[in-house]
């Protein structure tokens, strides 16, 4: 099997901030990804990433708020998705679209 693309979505807000998440499923688990899962939820300005969560090696599971970096734990898909778009709102604050 090899790494299969689950969900990729992209969204340009009008002031120019970008959305970006994409999940891919890995072939196999490991001790870093014990889900089997590869994933990027970026929100941020071009050259500016105000938050982020990614899986990449060596750092496991993990999410950035501004320049601070944390430990995120993985529960599902679902839940990350969720988590993202709740720091976004908070982000975005009364930018609303």
């Amino acid at each position: 099997m090899v790494v299969q693309l689950l969900f990729r979505d992209k969204y340009v807000y009008a002031d120019g901030a970008i959305r970006e998440m994409v999940i891919w499923r890995l072939p196999d688990t490991d001790n870093e990804r014990p889900h089997g899962l590869k994933y990027r939820l970026y929100y941020g300005y071009p050259g500016k990433c105000l938050v982020r969560y990614d899986n990449e090696r060596g750092k496991g599971d993990h999410r950035h708020d501004g320049d601070q970096e944390e430990p995120y734990t993985f529960i599902s898909v679902e839940q990350l998705i969720r988590n993202f778009k709740t720091d976004i709102e908070r982000l975005r604050g009364d930018h609303h679209e």
